[in-house]
């Protein structure tokens, strides 16, 4: 399994492509999420809000495992097993902001509700595996 992410899999992250995150609950059981994401380095960011499962998931379990499919290319998949290294709410809007840039071409993030707290999280692999062209 490559160690970082490579130069395909890297052109996927920057694409309009939704991830799946699964978090643990705390009995245990899985939890899918779709979510926007980026990497930083070999990092992968995701955002979300404070008080939903994913956030309170993350927060008490750090082991997570994200898979994205190219949109171009249904075919072409990346699986991603790693854990939270970065839980903070520092920065958080500013990332959501970047993120609806990214996603919806708008400055700001179109969807906040009053009084949410955004969390910003970065996942470090533990292992990569991709099947790409």
């Amino acid at each position: 399994m490559p160690d970082s992410f490579t130069p395909a899999s890297r052109a996927v992250f920057d694409k309009k492509v939704l991830a799946h995150v699964a978090s643990l609950d705390p009995d245990g059981s899985p939890n899918v999420s779709p979510v926007w994401v980026e990497l930083d380095g070999d990092d992968i960011v995701i955002n979300t809000a404070l008080g939903r499962a994913k956030a309170r998931n993350l927060a008490s379990d750090a082991r997570v495992a994200v898979s994205l499919t190219d949109p171009d290319d249904p075919y072409a998949t990346i699986t991603v097993r790693g854990t939270v290294v970065t839980f903070t709410t520092d920065g958080a809007d500013d990332v959501i902001d970047r993120l609806a840039k990214k996603y919806l071409d708008a400055d700001s993030y179109p969807f906040r509700q009053e009084g949410e707290i955004r969390v910003t999280v970065k996942i470090h692999p533990d292992r990569i595996s991709h099947q790409l062209p």
